[in-house]
């Protein structure tokens, strides 16, 4: 069965309520065509984890413009000023995570570990409510997995099995997160046959995506 649909049918699969590992670093290697869809479609109460929210009308940022995030698991908010209002007026629950720290949560998820033991954070609020482990007489906190419902991510090329590459820093969060996501969506900007994508440039391979995004419009066409 084929793995390429339309992103209307892609985003038809996410429920409310659902959680998004969001790849993208300030937009640059966000899934852009899934995430105008989500917003198109109105999906509501999301949870979000990536490393930021971009800016206004930006990447995930199109998404906070239109209140679709009920949390947000991220490294930061301070390039977007509509998520900080959010935030200070309740609106919206954010939980700030280092991004090193955040990087190696998912990759523990999706790698089945049982956690990641860090000393970022260790005597600061970064710590508060985390259990601690001494180590060599040196103090870590355990940071626990991170897991979604959802992978959205971006990629340089897909070929008609789902494997991906990425182009340059655009790769970023999305391998990862590709390892972490129940269900992974991946966004192409081309789609090319078995065989072009050398062996050695596979960066994720087909068998961990579900689905990919189709070329053409919103509505399939």
């Amino acid at each position: 069965m084929s793995k390429a649909v339309c992103v209307s049918k892609a985003v038809e699969m996410i429920p409310d309520g659902a959680s998004l590992l969001v790849g993208g670093f300030m937009g640059v290697g966000s899934p852009h065509r899934v995430i105008a869809e989500l917003v198109r479609q109105g999906r509501k109460d999301l949870t979000v984890i990536a490393n930021d929210t971009a800016r206004p009308g930006i990447g995930i940022g199109q998404l906070i413009d239109a209140r679709l995030v009920k949390k947000l698991v991220v490294t930061h908010i301070g390039t977007n000023p509509e998520t900080q209002r959010q935030m200070i007026a309740g609106e919206i629950e954010v939980e700030l995570s280092p991004q090193g720290t955040l990087a190696e949560r998912i990759r523990a998820g999706g790698f089945g570990l049982g956690g990641v033991l860090t000393a970022t954070g260790v005597g600061t609020v970064v710590a508060d409510g985390k259990r601690t482990i001494e180590v060599d007489g040196k103090t870590f906190l355990l940071e626990l997995p991170v897991k979604a419902d959802f992978a959205l991510i971006f990629c340089r090329r897909a070929d008609y099995s789902g494997n991906l590459d990425y182009f340059l820093t655009a790769r970023n969060f999305n391998p990862i997160m590709a390892m972490a996501g129940e269900t992974v969506i991946a966004e192409p900007n081309e789609i090319v046959p078995v065989g072009v994508i050398p062996p050695d440039e596979v960066v994720t391979p087909h068998v961990l995506v579900d689905h990919f995004i189709e070329k053409g419009l919103s509505n399939g066409r």
